[in-house]
């Protein structure tokens, strides 16, 4: 009897688990879920969710990951919507209903079989991918950040990297423990002062052959003129200055040719040995998006949305966050709402107020509108710089020090206020205080 009355249901598919995705399905969940007015399933290839901009201190060792996973079938029971394992990889929109690949373990046995589902609303929010934009060797010899996975890989890569210098009998070579970041945007800017600390840090947890100031070298390669060229020149100049102090070696105005075991080249000839390169720069959504049934896509596979977040071809599918060309303007195509964590946010509080108006029958919908509240850059245990802009302000405001971290501190306890509520997030907080004491400052394996 229950079955039959979920099947009459409003169906709620949301595809990715991300930020966005994941505060979408937890407050439809609370309400429509709680209440037995919708059904709400989260799909995502993963088991467990990491708040993205987390992931460089993953792959520095400066924060160990078990303590901020989110395991997504718990916080399906806890706020009342189902969650399934699996990536989609199809649509059917004449039958509204998508194919989730099959999943697989390890050892390549089958674990779950191809599965599809069924929707009245489709909710797109797989979030973005690294663009290498067809470098040569990049998808080889380098390491993307998107998955905690990739980062742990590049942790146990550098790690292992420290450990083989340490007890090798040959002097270090050139390159050896040269990381080289191509990418001067938030992440490689981020991930290169972590690694300058935590590098020093490994290096004191018996290391001791190892000299970080002489043999562990930094280097970040940007092809615009400057570091963050997203962002204002005030703090991409501030940023670079911070940068150069930490020993950090900034090359701007370089474009990356190829990417070979031994190192990267540049168009301007130049030839930087490393053992370990990160790419980082630009991005794009996953392939499989490309044109998928028949949807308008971008050059970067971004879903086309109108400004209610809706796709261009289907008005029962809508898409969010990185993956999707949301016009920053009405009636304008040439700027789209720039791929940051705070429009994923924005957008999920629209939606879902724009979901439980579908599932009340009302017609009218919503229109997104960006809010840019600024932007922070934290270059770990050394300083975090940024500015306020908007409402915030009511111009922009540059910031940094102390209030500039406690407020980037504070976009990650908003995260998790979302999900959890005050109270958890609080004790969550407080728990992680009084057992940092008792830990090393660095992932130590």
């Amino acid at each position: 009897m229950r079955e039959n009355q979920q099947q009459d249901l409003h169906h709620v598919v949301i595809v990715g688990g991300g930020a966005g995705g994941l505060e979408l399905a937890t407050k439809l969940g609370d309400s429509l879920g709680r209440k037995g007015k919708a059904m709400i399933t989260l799909i995502d290839h993963s088991k467990t969710h990491v708040w993205k901009p987390l992931l460089h201190e993953i792959a520095a060792g400066s924060m160990n990951p078990e303590k901020h996973e989110l395991v997504y079938l718990a916080q399906a029971h806890w706020h009342h919507f189902k969650f399934r394992l699996g990536k989609m990889d199809t649509l059917n929109r004449a039958k509204r209903e998508i194919s989730i690949a099959p999943n697989y373990d390890e050892d390549g046995q089958e674990v779950i079989p191809r599965r599809t589902f069924k929707y009245d609303t489709l909710v797109i929010a797989v979030g973005s991918t690294t663009n290498d934009f067809g470098i040569k060797g990049a998808r080889e010899h380098s390491i993307a950040l998107d998955t905690q996975e990739q980062a742990e890989r590049f942790h146990r890569r550098l790690h292992n990297a420290l450990l083989r210098a340490q007890t090798q009998t040959t002097p270090v070579q050139p390159g050896q423990l040269e990381v080289v970041i191509v990418g001067a945007g938030a992440t490689g800017v981020e991930l290169s002062a972590e690694l300058h600390n935590t590098t020093r840090e490994l290096a004191a947890y018996g290391l001791d052959k190892i000299d970080a100031d002489r043999d562990v070298k930094i280097s970040l390669i940007e092809a615009s003129e400057r570091v963050l060229p997203a962002l204002p020149p005030k703090l991409s100049h501030s940023v670079e200055v911070e940068l150069k102090k930490l020993n950090v070696h900034v090359y701007t105005g370089e474009r990356v040719t190829e990417v070979t075991s031994e190192g990267i080249h540049t168009h301007s000839g130049k030839f930087i040995p490393s053992s370990l390169v990160v790419w980082a720069a630009g991005i794009k959504a996953p392939d499989f998006l490309r044109e998928i049934d028949g949807l308008e896509t971008n050059r970067i596979n971004q879903l086309v949305v109108k400004k209610t977040l809706q796709t261009t071809d289907d008005k029962d599918i809508f898409a969010f966050g990185d993956c999707a060309a949301c016009p920053l303007e009405s009636g304008k195509t040439e700027e789209n709402v720039p791929p940051r964590a705070q429009a994923a946010h924005q957008q999920a509080s629209m939606l879902y107020k724009t979901i439980k108006n579908r599932v009340a029958g009302k017609s009218h919908l919503p229109e997104y509108t960006y809010r840019d509240y600024g932007s922070l850059v934290n270059l770990g245990r050394y300083t975090t710089v940024g500015n306020l802009m908007g409402s915030i302000s009511g111009g922009s405001l540059f910031i940094e020090g102390l209030i500039a971290r406690l407020m980037y501190q504070s976009l990650y306890q908003m995260h998790l206020m979302a999900l959890h509520g005050f109270w958890s997030t609080a004790l969550q907080a407080l728990a992680r205080t009084i057992s940092r004491r008792t830990e090393a400052q660095v992932k130590l394996h």
